[in-house]
């Protein structure tokens, strides 16, 4: 019999190998292809355009450790509350979970994180040792208050000019407040402010190069925002009232910046398809007036999303596709009819309408204003947009550069990431160094992905204001998830390409060659007991395991 110290030495059959038999051989002699853990990158982070590691924080939230999840977000954007309001996420449009049922909400968990932050008064790192040096920031908007908060982190000191009098350009001036409450807005700038980020308000920046003389800044972040409304020409009589949609959104602030809220009368036309029309019309349908929208393409080529075109409808709003205005007079406009051609591209068809109308709202797009760049030599321009490197620096070293003022896609995401990276890039080019990122080995793409090991779990859906009071009050439309379906949600989440420990390796190796080592630490392989059989990477759930070459 054995004793209870006999029978704690005794190993599994598999590992029981003594010296002289075949592991002095080396078990599996003939392995040709040997096991290897890997980090591949999921599309999910691929897709951010802030750069946010979507399925890191993703893990440590369906643990409920939803403080190390937020601290993982704030990594990369300090606006969690804000984003998961406001962003069109694209990484759920990439999600693998796509090819099971639906995409992981990774914005909707993203906002429970923001919002849970903000109730628990959770505040952002402490900034590094002063490093002497001060950067300018030109605008306060997404893109300005990035890098401000990035480079404040790295212990630079930072100073903040905006031309209006609070901070936050186009989330504050241009979403409306049914979309991204204010307070929500307030308390996570007020967390960038308490790093030691200095603002000033009230003031524009006329000249760029001699701001930099005078005060003597190191370096430069442009920021300014996209303010100045295309114009259209539309033949209008004296008596015809025509706004911008970036007047009537801005004015919506009004009483905070002691302005007068425009009077757009009851019926109201807005010219335009893009988001920023789709927010004039449902802005407009809550102040009392019946808004139609009136552009040039089919619903399905609109440019605004077709979420928020679906939720305007909705809430009232008219739409008049495929027409264009060709006149405007008091109480009326004229509009033509248009067809599509085989491109797709809008033809006249002479055919012609009116309807009533007290207001016009131009809403085709916005410019930035470029004058304070004028004095600055070398500074590359082109199609009204400054010209940057993949570093986010102009052509004037020391000077960079994001959001709106930059060609690409104009959204509140795409300017955080800019203002991320271009705050690194700042960083490394006043030490001298460049600036370097460790990139995952491949894609973790969905045929890499044993699917049969996730259980369906459809996708938890936020609920919505009811219609009433969505066409009456400014009160948020899209609510938030409970804590119960956010830990759900956050659990959908597959893990593609990365290890989660789920122990299936471990479980279904046949030789015992794979080695646990603790929570969080992963596994390694011992490869004097593998066979090279490759039923681990068969079997991983998430595609975490290659098979390489056994001379790799």
């Amino acid at each position: 019999m054995q004793t209870k110290e006999t029978m704690m030495r005794v190993k599994p059959f598999a590992i029981t190998l003594d010296v002289g038999t075949s592991l002095a051989n080396r078990t599996g002699s003939w392995r040709t292809l040997k096991p290897v853990y890997v980090d591949r990158l999921p599309p999910c982070n691929a897709k951010c355009p802030a750069g946010e590691q979507c399925q890191a924080w993703l893990f440590h939230a369906q643990s409920g450790n939803y403080e190390n999840a937020w601290k993982q977000i704030i990594e990369d954007n300090p606006f969690p509350a804000v984003m998961g309001r406001v962003c069109y996420h694209t990484c759920q449009g990439a999600c693998n979970r796509n090819g099971i049922d639906e995409p992981v909400g990774i914005n909707a968990v993203e906002r429970f994180l923001g919002d849970y932050a903000l109730e628990k008064d959770w505040q952002l790192p402490v900034p590094a040792a002063d490093t002497g040096k001060r950067i300018l920031i030109v605008g306060a908007g997404p893109a300005g208050l990035s890098a401000a908060y990035q480079l404040r982190r790295l212990g630079h000191a930072v100073h903040v000019v905006e031309s209006a009098e609070a901070a936050g350009g186009m989330m504050r001036y241009g979403i409306p407040k049914y979309r991204l409450p204010r307070e929500v807005l307030d308390q996570e700038i007020a967390r960038i402010a308490a790093l030691g980020v200095e603002f000033e308000f009230g003031r524009e920046v006329k000249d760029l190069n001699a701001e930099m003389k005078s005060a003597g800044y190191d370096a430069a972040f442009l920021g300014a925002g996209a303010s100045l409304a295309h114009r259209a020409y539309i033949p209008a009589g004296d008596a015809a009232h025509i706004l911008d949609a970036v007047s009537v959104l801005r004015s919506m602030e009004a009483p905070a910046q002691g302005e007068e809220t425009p009077m757009l009368g009851r019926r109201v036309v807005v010219y335009g398809g893009g988001n920023t029309a789709i927010d004039v019309a449902r802005t407009v349908k809550r102040l009392g007036s019946e808004p139609i929208v009136v552009y040039r393409r089919t619903r399905d080529r609109a440019p605004a999303h077709a979420f928020e075109i679906q939720e305007a409808i909705e809430e009232g709003v008219s739409m008049k596709w495929l027409s264009t205005i060709s006149e405007a007079e008091a109480g009326e406009i004229r509009i033509e009819k248009m067809k599509l051609d085989e491109s797709g591209y809008p033809q006249p068809t002479g055919e012609y309408e009116t309807i009533a109308a007290d207001s016009v709202v131009l809403a085709l797009g916005q410019d930035t204003n470029l004058g304070f760049l004028a004095a600055m030599p070398n500074l590359q321009v082109d199609r009204g947009s400054v010209v940057v490197d993949a570093d986010m620096m102009t052509s004037v070293p020391g000077i960079f550069a994001g959001g709106d003022i930059v060609q690409g896609d104009r959204n509140v995401t795409v300017a955080i990431g800019h203002g991320k990276r271009a705050a690194r890039a700042i960083d490394a080019w006043l030490k001298g160094v460049t600036a370097t990122e460790e990139k995952p080995v491949g894609s973790a793409s969905f045929d890499r992905l044993n699917p049969w090991y996730y259980a369906d779990a459809p996708q938890k859906i936020r609920p919505q204001l009811d219609i009433v009071r969505r066409q009456t009050t400014f009160e948020e439309v899209l609510q938030g998830l409970t804590e119960e379906n956010a830990l759900f949600e956050a659990r959908r989440c597959m893990s593609c390409g990365n290890c989660f420990e789920c122990d299936n390796c471990y479980g279904v190796c046949p030789d015992n060659a794979v080695i646990k080592l603790g929570p969080g630490k992963r596994f390694r392989f011992n490869y004097d007991y593998c066979k090279g059989c490759g039923i681990c990477a068969n079997e991983c759930p998430c595609g975490a395991i290659d098979m390489v070459r056994e001379d790799i």
